[in-house]
């Protein structure tokens, strides 16, 4: 019967060439608006690094003064370099990384190559096995090269195509703020999205493009990016060790709940030690979120997208609504047409049945209009100056996600009229004709 009620369908649109377009129109742009909307928001929402983002988690301590303290407050949101470098010491997680961000000039022995002003990430060496970062040629450094302030790097894979034609360059020299360093490593195509390692930085851009060992980065002194926040004399040296100034990001790896409780209750007692040390003086006051907790909190999603999103959905209900009336009225110009099916011997179920295979026939052809509308969209947030605007694609499971939405908001479109549609009374219309 569905190819049946398929064929009715057709010539029912061919019947009404105006009231078809028009509704297929009034689905097609309800959808293209949700999905543009929609697709950018699950860009930027998804989880970054599903494979473990249960497993990451961000460390939040409150070194503070009592000026201005308020109990239950959130702690500062990064940690000093001090207590940084003294929780990666005591390595009481799986893995342990302490980073930070910063711009460099980089320069290579390319004949005729001028200097280039690139982001950089100063990480110590867990850095690559903890966020799965992909290498393409070489390796990360390692712990007793971080703890020697070896002058290495790794490059991005940008950087590699662009000053080394994309060839191995590991062994071969960067100049990086004037000092010599050796290549031992060349990434892989890699972006998360959002960089949630560092939110404090642009949290949608792409990777930077040279890393290096922290301890390196603060032996030569090299610049950083992002929020600083002092409470105290820094003499000067807001990045020297012993500043009162919170600007180091700290991640931990904890492969069970179990852990992560325990290395909850461990930094407890290192605020606890820290106060009677007279280093803290606020109550102890951590935090310890997972990637996707991290990211809920610090609503990470630009607050336009969100609106923009619920401004789509909103359109989309008025084209539903409009979508109803359409479908309604054509149904009841067919009256006549089913009021003679009922009287041959059709149910009302059938009848019901027949209306909803055309009005999900009407979803198709929006959902494919509506598609090609969603695209026209998406190019349009290409465009824009925003950080996330390059990462506006749509993906196989959005593809689906359009189909899908397009012959649900047209079913839904279609039941009231098809309700209507099945209570014609035959005898009524057989007088009428």
């Amino acid at each position: 019967m569905f190819g049946y009620y398929l064929n009715l369908a057709v010539r029912s649109f061919k019947r009404n060439k105006a009231l078809t377009v028009l509704m297929v129109l009034a689905i097609a742009l309800g959808i293209g608006a949700s999905m543009t909307t929609l697709t950018v928001f699950h860009v930027l929402s998804g989880d970054p690094i599903p494979e473990k983002s249960d497993r990451l988690f961000y460390v939040q301590l409150d070194p503070e003064t009592m000026q201005g303290y308020r109990p239950g407050e959130e702690p500062e949101t990064q940690l000093t370099r001090f207590d940084a470098e003294a929780l990666l010491g005591q390595k009481r997680a799986l893995r342990q990384v302490m980073t930070s961000g910063g711009g460099v000039v980089v320069t290579t022995e390319k004949s005729g190559a001028t200097p280039e002003l690139v982001d950089a990430r100063y990480a110590s060496s867990d850095f690559f096995p903890m966020f799965d970062v992909p290498l393409q040629f070489g390796r990360g450094w390692t712990a007793a090269e971080d703890e020697g302030k070896a002058r290495v790097v790794v490059v991005s894979k940008e950087l590699n195509d662009k000053q080394f034609g994309g060839t191995d360059s590991t062994g071969k020299s960067l100049r990086i703020d004037g000092n010599e360093f050796r290549i031992i490593g060349v990434l892989d195509s890699w972006r998360l999205t959002p960089r949630f390692y560092d939110l404090y930085n642009d949290s949608y851009g792409e990777a930077e493009r040279v890393f290096l060992p922290f301890s390196t980065s603060r032996d030569l002194t090299m610049g950083t990016q992002g929020s600083t926040n002092c409470w105290g004399d820094s003499g000067g040296d807001s990045h020297s060790l012993a500043a009162p100034c919170a600007w180091v990001q700290y991640w931990v790896e904890l492969d069970t709940p179990a852990k992560a409780a325990e290395y909850k209750r461990y930094l407890v007692n290192y605020s606890d030690q820290q106060r009677k040390a007279g280093r803290f003086t606020r109550p102890s006051n951590v935090r310890l979120r997972n990637v996707m907790e991290l990211m809920e909190f610090n609503k990470i999603v630009p607050g336009d997208v969100r609106l923009q999103l619920w401004l789509a959905f909103g359109f989309l209900l008025v084209c539903l609504v409009n979508t109803v009336g359409l479908v309604l009225a054509k149904f009841l110009r067919r009256s006549g047409e089913i009021g003679v099916r009922r009287a041959l011997g059709a149910s009302r179920g059938e009848i019901f049945k027949q209306c909803l295979v055309e009005a999900g026939t009407v979803g198709v052809a929006g959902g494919v209009l509506g598609l090609l509308l969603a695209l026209l969209g998406l190019w349009a947030v290409r465009q824009q100056p925003a950080s996330y605007a390059s990462l506006a694609h749509l993906d196989a499971s959005m593809l689906l996600s359009t189909f899908a939405l397009a012959i649900l908001a047209s079913m839904l479109a279609g039941v009231l009229p098809a309700w209507r549609a099945m209570q014609v009374a035959p005898a009524i219309q057989l007088k009428s004709q």
